[in-house]
């Protein structure tokens, strides 16, 4: 099948099997290996992109399903730089081996775009989506509430 999904701001028109997945399509066809494949089963997050603004879990559609739509991912979210949730994870030690920092970075970057100013307890509500498995999430948590606080709401 045909589709036409922009990523990252450009515009990518392709035949792909219809069964092919969102994180697939990125990462085999687009060679935007950032989106990380962790459990195939939506349960550990490290495959979150953005979808029209809003966090998705790309294992969990097909890139037909995409098409027509603007998805980001963690290549195209600092728009030429380090996001501030990218600077924020760097400064308070939020990762270990980095697996998970792109999907825990492109969930959180949506979460506190709409709720400026979140509390720990949000935060860690909203993690609930996403694995890690070395950090123990507390500098997560951390670089999270710091770019919060920093972003007011804003990009």
């Amino acid at each position: 099948m045909k589709v036409s999904i922009t990523v990252n701001g450009t515009v990518y028109e392709q035949d792909v099997d219809p069964r092919t997945l969102l994180v697939h399509f990125l990462r085999e066809h687009l060679d935007l290996t950032g989106t990380k494949i962790g459990c195939d089963t939506s349960q550990c997050g490290a495959c979150t992109v953005h979808m029209n603004g809003k966090s998705l879990k790309s294992c969990t559609m097909l890139a037909v399903q995409a098409d027509g739509a603007e998805i980001t991912t963690i290549e195209g979210l600092g728009d030429g730089g380090l996001h501030i949730l990218q600077e924020s994870f760097w400064e308070n030690h939020g990762l270990q081996c980095g697996y998970c920092t792109p999907g825990m970075i492109m969930a959180n970057s949506a979460y506190i775009k709409d709720h400026p100013n979140a509390s720990e307890e949000e935060i860690r509500h909203n993690l609930e989506g996403n694995m890690c498995r070395c950090t123990g999430y507390h500098n997560i948590v951390k670089a999270v509430k710091q770019a919060s606080e920093k972003m007011g709401g804003g990009d």
